[in-house]
């Protein structure tokens, strides 16, 4: 198992986070934060339904974990209309994609989540379908192939990525409505804690569900998850209520401190401080020293340490700020103090 399949403040969806879709809201009104978005959706969704006509295309985009596969169904539910959800990377040909879209209902939504990875041959055959609700398909190869054109019930595409800069401008450019999901704050994560404890019939005192909501990196599923963690040493305690002692302690059994970092996080940050004086230092070298995989580091563990201004990204590789030091109780120096002072100004 990779390390980041199993870490509990990991934003990606996890297998024990199942349980997680009882706690989905499936009404604008019961969604919370992200109130300009709510705002237009409801604007959009209406106007769609006065209209009796099928809602502009949509693109949600922002780091995992922050409500993009909820606000799709809520668009469904908002519209009236049956949904069909799929991953990018599941589908693998053209006879595939065209199986899901002849299938789709009049003003329907189809949701692909991960839009990013569609390959080229995939996306290109969406733009017309976007556009026009045709469908081109090639049969038979060599001279005697020809070009068969399909025509596909009007339907809401819905298209979520981490990965907005990944898609090609031609789809980007054929979604009529595009949002971006910022990471939430403490009140909104306090609240949206005390929304959960009520569905999953847990009792939490408030400061206790202030101190989750600050150890969540801004993200309502981590929120949700470490909500159960802290219950199962409640249980174990035989507490009735989840109170601030225990929420701590599970917290810091956990090895979550009260920024939400882990210990691979502080790996991370100590080895570019500890080994590269700070930096600068190469993505590749960062994931050589501290026994982590490029990618990951840059696509799990670093987004959040570039939010809370730990870590920078420079021309010449990553540097450790003045904040990671001070987090750390480290007193060491980068090799370059200009850079260093640069970035913190």
């Amino acid at each position: 198992m990779k390390e980041e399949d199993s870490r509990i403040i990991s934003a990606a969806q996890l297998a024990g986070d199942d349980p997680e879709n009882i706690l989905r809201p499936l009404r604008l009104t019961d969604f919370i934060g992200q109130e300009d978005i709510k705002s237009n959706l409801n604007v959009f969704i209406k106007a769609a339904l006065n209209r009796k006509e099928a809602l502009d295309h949509v693109l949600l985009y922002g780091p995992p974990g922050l409500g993009k596969t909820t606000l799709s169904q809520i668009i469904a539910n908002e519209l009236g209309v049956e949904i069909k959800k799929i991953s990018a990377p599941s589908i693998n040909s053209i006879g595939e994609l065209a199986s899901i879209l002849t299938a789709l209902s009049e003003n329907s939504v189809l949701f692909i989540d991960e839009i990013h990875r569609l390959n080229a041959t995939l996306e290109e055959a969406l733009y017309p379908v976007m556009e026009d609700f045709k469908f081109d398909m090639f049969i038979g190869k060599g001279p005697s192939a020809r070009s068969l054109r399909m025509s596909i019930p009007k339907f809401t595409l819905v298209g979520a990525t981490t990965k907005a800069g990944n898609i090609a401008s031609p789809l980007r450019d054929r979604f009529g409505i595009d949002f971006r999901l910022d990471i939430y704050n403490y009140e909104e994560l306090t609240t949206i804690i005390k929304r959960s404890a009520k569905i999953l019939d847990i009792k939490i005192d408030d400061d206790a569900a202030i101190e989750i909501a600050k150890r969540s990196r801004g993200t309502p599923r981590i929120a949700n998850r470490l909500l159960k963690r802290v219950r199962d040493f409640a249980n174990y305690k035989k507490l009735e209520k989840i109170n601030l002692e225990i929420t701590n302690y599970a917290l810091e059994q956990l090895n979550i401190d009260f920024l939400g970092l882990d210990r691979v996080d502080k790996n991370i940050l100590k080895t570019i401080v500890e080994k590269f004086d700070g930096g600068p230092v190469g993505l590749d070298s960062i994931a050589a020293s501290s026994g982590e995989e490029s990618r990951t580091i840059e696509e799990v563990y670093e987004p959040y340490l570039l939010q809370i201004g730990f870590i920078a990204r420079t021309p010449r590789g990553r540097v450790c700020l003045k904040k990671a030091y001070e987090h750390l109780g480290l007193n060491q120096k980068p090799e370059n103090p200009s850079l260093f002072d640069w970035l913190n100004n």
